[in-house]
């Protein structure tokens, strides 16, 4: 397999699975996460469960050799990497992460050697239940072999070692389990899989629990590492973790919009957006759409208005728990709702295909209420974001707002052009 490919080479996951073989769920992790470290989290799970099918992606894979007296230094293809061998792998979520180190780990179990042989740990109990799933996906034909959770759950009765050959959890439990409760015997590890390992790191105390558990690991124990970035500080971290790894990682292309028609409307009040919004949807037909607001009061002000229009609205916002988020984004995902409205703490870097039009009612903004070009282009690029092609439509409310969307355009070399919704004819024109 030539590694342009590699990320397409099988489906990651399904979004609902049965159990299979002996499933248990564990004690819990009691540690709570600072507000921001679960955002980040909360954002890798909804892309899980968005990502039900991998992404097209036409972005070149870089292997990377940490020695250059290697003899698979300048290797090109994954049969030339001879893996299995240490590994860090980054790129972007739905690219097949999570497929290929659970193929990693369910080819080197014994299925008759009834003790913990796989090991992979994930930063939240979420989002090791969501990988669970895809284990079990994986391994619905391969009954003899079963699954236990490290999460929050049922309690273990301490010192009676678990029969089931692999485990996810958290660190905290983990770490509970090998040396609290003797569950798992560290030494009989075979395949130590580190998920998510960005968000991991911006986890309170996660980074340590996780270098506590890999020394306890045998010398001869493949350590897997995936990331959907490549920071400075996931480096560092890897590289206290992973042993002399091989690295794959996808190279960015140049991001462009050339797929993406983008407009602006002018518009005096939120009154004025939402009527321009209404004449959009009036003119032109739209499969899903998602609309950003920069506030919680505007998303939730929005829905109302959009709610008796009659349109079937869902609405993401940040006091919503992890599992009623979820809950939304897979009710959009199915297409019970047609409009996603969100706003731009939830929405950053949540990836929707099916999405056709996305209306910025508020144009993105840093922290520091400055353009923030990144969020632009997380909301309406084409990388694996939004589908191939699509419509942009921005809502320009100001003077303010007309200096930030020509911040856009200066840094995209992107034309926005103007747009008059009072026009139908030229409505319906930008969707053919």
């Amino acid at each position: 397999m030539s590694t342009d490919s590699w990320a397409l080479a099988v489906d990651e996951q399904e979004s609902t699975t049965k159990p299979v073989g002996n499933l248990r769920i564990m004690e819990a992790e009691n540690a709570s996460l600072h507000q921001n470290n679960e955002d980040r989290a909360t954002q890798s799970l909804l892309n899980k469960l968005i990502r039900s099918n991998l992404v097209n992606n036409t972005n070149q894979v870089e292997v990377l050799q940490r020695d250059p007296n290697s003899p698979l230094y300048s290797v090109k293809t994954f049969e030339e990497l001879r893996l299995p061998q240490n590994l860090i792998a980054q790129s972007q979520s739905g690219t097949g992460k999570t497929a290929a180190f659970v193929l990693a780990m369910l080819s080197h179990v014994d299925p008759a050697c009834k003790w913990s042989q796989c090991l992979c740990i994930s930063p939240t109990y979420e989002l090791a239940l969501q990988t669970g799933k895809v284990i079990e996906q994986m391994g619905k034909f391969y009954p003899e072999v079963t699954l236990a959770y490290a999460v929050r759950g049922h309690r273990m009765e301490r010192g009676v070692r678990i029969k089931d050959q692999i485990v996810i959890g958290t660190p905290g439990t983990v770490l509970d389990w090998c040396i609290k409760l003797k569950l798992i015997d560290p030494k009989k590890i075979k395949v130590f899989v580190l998920d998510e390992a960005d968000v991991m790191i911006a986890t309170q105390g996660h980074q340590d629990q996780s270098i506590r558990i890999q020394r306890m690991l045998p010398k001869g124990c493949q350590m897997l590492l995936f990331s959907a970035t490549f920071e400075d500080s996931v480096w560092k971290f890897a590289e206290r973790v992973v042993p002399d790894p091989n690295i794959i990682k996808l190279k960015r292309e140049e991001e462009t919009l050339d797929t993406i028609k983008q407009y602006y409307v002018l518009c005096n009040s939120k009154e004025d957006k939402f009527n321009a919004l209404c004449n959009i949807y009036g003119a032109i037909t739209i499969a899903q759409a998602m609309i950003f607001c920069h506030t919680r009061k505007m998303a939730n002000w929005l829905a109302g208005q959009m709610s008796k229009e009659g349109h079937q609205v869902a609405l993401l916002s940040g006091e919503m728990v992890v599992e009623q988020r979820a809950a939304v984004i897979e009710r959009f995902r199915d297409g019970k709702e047609k409009v996603l409205i969100t706003t731009n703490v939830c929405a950053r870097g949540i990836d929707v295909e099916q999405v056709s039009v996305v209306i910025n009612f508020d144009l993105p903004l840093d922290k520091d209420s400055n353009p923030d070009n990144e969020t632009y282009l997380h909301r309406i690029g084409r990388t694996g974001r939004f589908g191939k092609r699509g419509l942009a439509i921005n809502m320009v409310d100001s003077q303010r707002s007309m200096e930030i969307l020509k911040t856009y355009e200066r840094h995209f070399d992107k034309k926005i052009a103007r747009l008059d919704t009072d026009d139908l004819d030229e409505i319906e024109k930008i969707a053919s």
